[in-house]
């Protein structure tokens, strides 16, 4: 099942929430619980049990961590065993292919396998356990001993397929103890509308535009550079979409998640384009891996390392793939050049200089997130700067930006936070106008959903 479309939206939706207020407060985690089950088996019908043994197994490790709180080797032990046991499934399900491909490459030696499909949201929910797991570890939380409560965190619906990664931490209290009323389920509708607007009225239509764009076998540099805007685009609000539907079915449930995307395109350097992307998978790999390796309290040497090691896990975790092992090197490089070259003379450019720097780094890193196979990786990238092109413009070029022109005007006001504040204002100024602004935007993509075919969400698959 997934966030968009008619079945959860008129269906699953409004009968669960129906039950959910209906309910008693102590049934709601209950409730909560078989819901999120019956969302995932919906799509995921064999998978469901996969993710209940991740939701019992790490349930139990975090009690036999607090229970080991006073020995160290063996609280250690059972720390590296659930780590072994976690990430197993991941490479087993997400990377096993890629692996024994990459074995045969090097080798000669070519393995036949079958191809398993990926668990969806397999990346987040182990993600999810593991910092569990790592608080309990370093005493931050102590472990949950009600199964049912640590079951609801680990397996919840609004979350389950492409995060964002909420940490137990953050939503202990929730878990336990949460109101639901009427402001809270309308601040959420709200936010759940503007995400549903921004995957299919945005993401959806900028897919179709890439997808005719990169269907030339030759293009010019403008045409390059007009498909590379157009995913750009398309991967923010496809997204930022989820990750705000995700937040928005939060409030309705009474649970406050942390905002993923904080508008990364009106960052001035790379850094806080990081800083405001995907910020719960960032501060994941900052707390649990480049931390503990050091972080920037070592050496200049070992610093580097750190940021390397963490940007390319960074790019593994994307996919199984050498081109996100790439991206994820890509932006590594260029934190490092930021932090020992450029970051003085950064400092002296005007923001909007800045700003078009980070955002050119930005689109060129997304080729090598885009574009799974090196020929086309290359192909892309030298498409770019005239490397292989057929021209600098062409009227494929001029196709492109007239009939995406609207379309790329609306993007580029939807990615910046000026819309935004104004709709805030005229929320509290005219209620009745953001209601009927709401509506319309519910109407249109509802529309859409109809009468256009099914694009799925991006970071589903990974």
């Amino acid at each position: 099942m997934v966030f968009n479309s008619i079945f959860f939206i008129f269906c699953f939706l409004p009968v669960f929430m129906l039950i959910y207020y209906l309910v008693p407060g102590k049934l709601r985690n209950l409730l909560l619980f078989l819901g999120s089950l019956i969302f995932y088996a919906w799509g995921e019908p064999v998978y469901v049990i996969l993710m209940l043994f991740s939701s019992v197994f790490n349930y139990y490790m975090g009690t036999e961590l607090e229970r080991l709180y006073y020995d160290d080797k063996k609280q250690k032990l059972n720390l590296v065993f659930a780590i072994i046991i976690n990430l197993g499934i991941l490479v087993f399900f997400k990377y096993y292919g890629f692996l024994l491909d990459t074995f045969g490459g090097i080798t000669g030696i070519h393995i036949s396998h079958p191809e398993l499909s990926l668990p969806i949201g397999l990346s987040f929910y182990t993600f999810r356990n593991l910092s569990y797991l790592f608080d309990i570890y370093i005493s931050k939380i102590t472990a949950q001993q009600n199964f049912l409560t640590f079951a609801t965190y680990s397996t919840m619906f609004p979350y389950t397929a492409a995060g964002p990664i909420i940490r137990y931490a953050d939503i202990q209290e929730q878990l336990e103890r949460r109101s639901v009323n009427i402001s809270r389920f309308g601040a959420g509708t709200e936010l759940f509308i503007k995400g549903l607007a921004k995957k299919v009225l945005l993401a959806d239509n900028l897919s179709a535009l890439y997808a005719g764009i990169c269907s030339n076998t030759q293009m010019s540099v403008l045409t390059a550079w007009i498909g590379i805007l157009t995913f750009t685009m398309q991967i923010y609000f496809d997204f930022s979409g989820y990750s705000d539907m995700a937040i928005g079915l939060g409030k309705m449930l009474g649970f406050d998640f942390n905002k993923n995307f904080d508008y990364p395109y009106i960052s001035t350097s790379v850094s806080e384009f990081w800083r405001r992307w995907h910020i719960s998978l960032g501060s994941w790999f900052r707390d649990y891996i480049y931390i503990p390796l050091g972080g920037n309290r070592v050496s200049v040497i070992k610093h580097i390392r750190n940021i390397l090691v963490v940007w390319a896990l960074t790019g593994l975790w994307h996919g199984a793939s050498w081109n996100f092992v790439l991206w994820g090197l890509y932006y590594g490089l260029l934190l490092l050049l930021e932090k020992f070259v450029l970051n003085n003379l950064l400092d002296r450019l005007p923001s909007w200089l800045r700003t078009a720097y980070t955002m050119v780094a930005v689109m060129i890193g997304w080729v090598f997130f885009s574009q799974t196979s090196f020929s086309a990786l290359g192909h892309y990238l030298g498409a770019l700067f005239g490397i292989g092109a057929s021209s600098f413009a062409d009227t494929t070029a001029l196709y492109y930006l007239k009939t995406g022109l609207i379309l790329f005007i609306i993007s580029i006001l939807a990615c910046r936070p000026g819309l935004y504040q104004r709709f805030r204002r005229l929320i509290q100024q005219k209620p009745a106008g953001a209601l009927l602004i709401n509506l319309i935007l519910l109407a249109l993509s509802v529309a859409y959903m109809v009468y256009n075919s099914y694009t799925p969400f991006l970071y589903a698959k990974f």
